[in-house]
């Protein structure tokens, strides 16, 4: 795939248990590789409906009179499938993160390794761009989002530069960003500390974690008795709050027992977590920090 190298193609679609009639979706449909697959295994009353705000991904549309692509936020999932009749369905795939594409793209501004213009955004039509991020919050908001979602430990030194800096000259693309911060990036950990600031600040543009929790809130209503959840991450806020929410429900704390110590926990893990194999990340090194959790709504 050119647009993007799907990863963990099989582990991922095998982990949806697919039935030949059944109704799945895939709410990243980014270069469709996983939607293929998907296809492949399904018969002629097979449904399958796929998500992406990514106007860049709907050229990549499958013609198949099975397949229904939904050019929208993962986030309305439910709202959108009873636009399209559809109460219930039997595997959500969800392939979290930055296409290849998106990273390849010096103009859409998600890469360190390009000179680009500070933007981040997945949909493209979004008002806030990454460019806003680092020219408009305040020092504080910049502060909080560089130690929440780029876990830095540095977080108020780097938001303090980026004020003081943007004050003299707004800064408007990728490499002006890294020369203003380049006291903060020894060589030896340029690349990674990069990949975090980068990391929070698209983060923020696009609400990734808010649009998780909230996807992921609606998998019990939409998923049929014994249905599959197939969600692969990148990183560890992202896994953290899968993997809780498969264990209890909920995000934070845990969930209350009844008066003989049960509690009522939806989802159900499956097996254990799954991880790209060394031949796979030889071969794609994005695939180096995946990983693959499964669950099923309890019968």
């Amino acid at each position: 795939m050119s647009y993007h190298n799907p990863v963990l193609l099989s582990e991922s679609i095998d982990a949806l248990n697919i039935k030949k009639d059944g109704v799945y979706v895939d709410v990243t449909f980014g270069g469709g590789g996983h939607s293929r697959e998907i296809l492949k295994r399904l018969g002629e009353k097979g449904r399958l409906y796929a998500f992406d705000q990514d106007e860049d991904a709907v050229e990549n549309k499958i013609e198949d009179d099975r397949f229904v692509l939904i050019e929208e936020n993962f986030r309305y999932i439910s709202r959108f499938l009873k636009f399209y009749g559809i109460k219930k369905v039997d595997g959500v795939l969800a392939d979290l993160g930055v296409s290849s594409h998106q990273f390849d793209e010096a103009g859409r501004g998600f890469s360190i390794r390009f000179e680009g213009e500070l933007d981040m955004r997945m949909n493209q039509s979004s008002k806030v761009s990454a460019k806003d991020v680092v020219n408009e919050y305040e020092e504080k908001q910049l502060a909080d989002i560089l130690f929440l979602y780029g876990e830095l430990r540095n977080s108020r030194a780097i938001a303090r530069t980026i004020v003081e800096e943007r004050q003299k000259e707004k800064i408007e693309t990728s490499f002006q960003l890294k020369q203003v911060l380049k006291r903060y990036l020894p060589k030896a950990k340029e690349h990674k500390i990069l990949a975090q600031i980068f990391q929070a600040i698209r983060i923020e543009v696009n609400e990734e974690l808010e649009v998780l929790k909230e996807f992921l809130n609606q998998i019990p209503g939409i998923l049929n008795p014994g249905g599959r959840l197939s969600v692969i991450s990148y990183h560890s806020l992202e896994d953290r709050l899968v993997k809780r929410f498969i264990r209890t429900g909920l995000f934070s704390g845990e969930p209350e027992k009844d008066f003989f110590g049960n509690t009522n926990v939806p989802l159900m893990k499956v097996g254990k977590l799954i991880v790209p194999t060394p031949q796979e990340i030889n071969v794609n090194n994005r695939a180096r920090s995946a990983k693959l959790r499964v669950a099923t709504l309890k019968m």
